[in-house]
């Protein structure tokens, strides 16, 4: 190690790839519109639809997308899909663009 090496504190590589893919899946409006939603409950897809101003088929994607890297949980109730938040890390970005987002 050169002497910069020892002075800064530098994340493990692991963490920052993880860092990056979820940031690449959450790199949309719409979706971080549906997290910040889910953040305040459980949601059946055309709640979370009427609420982002999308058809029932555009956020079925965007949430299938969300549940397929894990970020989120369904669960079926008849006819009827509810989604919740499944990472422990969303609030946390949520809570970021708030507090460092604003124009």
């Amino acid at each position: 190690m050169n002497a910069v090496e020892n002075t800064v504190e530098l994340l493990p590589d692991e963490m920052l790839q993880k860092a990056a893919d979820c940031l690449k899946v959450m790199a949309h409006p719409i979706r971080l519109r549906m997290v910040n939603i889910l953040m305040q409950g459980e949601y059946a897809v055309h709640e979370i639809a009427e609420l982002c101003k999308m058809s029932a088929n555009q956020t079925c994607e965007h949430l299938r997308l969300l549940k397929g890297h894990s970020l989120l949980d369904s669960q079926r109730r008849g006819r009827t899909v509810y989604y919740k938040i499944a990472s422990p890390q969303l609030p946390g970005l949520i809570d970021c663009i708030k507090n460092n987002c604003q124009c």
